[in-house]
């Protein structure tokens, strides 16, 4: 059912397969509108494990680390998907450090009784 305050649906046609992603997309600011690009922000990886011996499951965040997304991917889409993305890869120390951050969010700051 169509509404009449709303244009009609326009149809598109799909992008060819030869159409290719940008590299490093451009970002937009929430609420200002401002473009940022995306090139200028550091890209971390962690690796959190393997599953079956053929996917890697690790965590992915621009910018800031402690906020990410968990992914998996084959080992060799895995490596692919690092050099396209230019990332650092988070030592030991730094993955055990965020996950004591996480800690304190989860479970209230540590040392404080409630």
């Amino acid at each position: 059912m169509s509404r009449p305050d709303l244009p009609p649906p326009q149809c598109t046609t799909p992008p060819s397969a030869d159409a290719r992603l940008p590299a490093r997309p451009t970002l937009v600011a929430a609420g200002s509108g401002r473009e940022l690009d995306a090139g200028d922000l550091q890209r971390f990886v962690r690796v959190t494990g393997t599953r079956d011996d053929r996917f890697v499951e690790f965590e992915f965040s621009i910018g800031d680390p402690e906020l990410a997304v968990e992914l998996i991917l084959p080992f060799d889409q895995f490596r692919e998907f690092c050099e396209r993305n230019a990332v650092s890869h988070l030592s030991p120390e730094e993955g055990a450090r965020l996950d004591f951050e996480r800690m304190k969010w989860r479970f209230g700051a540590p040392g404080i009784d409630q």
